[in-house]
């Protein structure tokens, strides 16, 4: 497999661009902090329902912003669960939340380190749950090590749950989503300058550099392979969350699709993957 190419700081930018953010997105509409102290879950509906039952049962969640996802697992009944994320602010800020919240850290605990080293940095050596996905895996380069790092913390008897933005949607034009204009097994890096942050696109902000990769979806299905576990499913979803297209419609789910009068694309994808010993 070719690795992805990219700038040496691409860790360095990507980094101060999310600790600024934060502070952004935690006052924003977008992630409604005081609604979210009121409901604790702001989980998707595909995802609770592919999960499953969580009651009794550890929970890493990989990539965890500054943790409403994480904590959302735990309202749901995970006996403990543990967020890892490499930006210190998001960390802070998911730790506040949790105390807000009644959890202390032998119910949800939060970790600030790289997630190519999650191993190390994380409490425990195995959970019955790796947990990550919604825009997590176009940060990182080498997809083949960050697989091997998830399945390494899934307990036997454990499984990996992923959900994530489909990787075609990269490949289409912006307006209509339905056109060709990008090359879907590019691997070099995605260097951008826009100022703003996805919860406020006039922001002013400072450190505005980003490097992202974009992953084909049989890479994904075989790093995780690749790595040990078992494909259990993978489900392609016609519905994202995000106006990611002009010509998206959102319904009354809030989710967004294209009209029924066109031919459909997947939007967003869904897998699990298992530790059978």
């Amino acid at each position: 497999m070719r690795r992805h190419t990219g700038p040496d700081d691409w860790w360095e930018a990507n980094r101060a661009m999310w600790d600024e953010r934060v502070a952004l997105h935690t006052v924003s509409d977008f992630y409604d902090q005081d609604g979210f102290r009121r409901a604790r879950d702001v989980l998707r509906d595909f995802e609770v329902a592919e999960v499953g039952d969580v009651t009794g049962r550890s929970l890493l969640h990989l990539q965890c912003h500054f943790g409403q996802d994480t904590l959302s697992w735990a309202h749901r009944g995970a006996a403990r669960v543990v967020g890892l994320d490499f930006s210190e602010p998001a960390i802070d800020t998911a730790r506040e939340l949790a105390a807000e919240l009644g959890y202390g850290p032998d119910r949800a605990a939060f970790v600030a380190a790289d997630v190519y080293d999650a191993a190390e940095a994380v409490p425990d050596t195995a959970y019955d749950i790796v947990y990550t996905g919604i825009g997590a895996l176009n940060w990182l380069p080498d997809l083949e090590r960050w697989a091997d790092t998830a399945a390494c913390l899934v307990a036997p008897g454990g499984f990996l749950y992923l959900a994530e933005f489909h990787p075609l949607c990269d490949a289409l034009d912006d307006e209509t989503g339905s056109r060709l204009v990008h090359d879907y097994f590019s691997r070099e890096a995605w260097v951008d300058e826009t100022p703003g942050t996805y919860t406020d696109f006039g922001a002013p902000t400072v450190h505005n550099r980003s490097v992202e990769w974009q992953h084909p979806l049989g890479e994904v299905v075989s790093a995780l392979a690749g790595a040990g576990l078992r494909i259990d499913f993978l489900h392609e979803h016609d519905m994202t969350m995000f106006q990611r297209f002009a010509a998206l419609r959102r319904d009354d789910d809030g989710y967004r699709r294209f009209p029924g009068d066109r031919s459909r694309v997947p939007l967003m994808y869904s897998l699990k993957a298992s530790r059978t010993r």
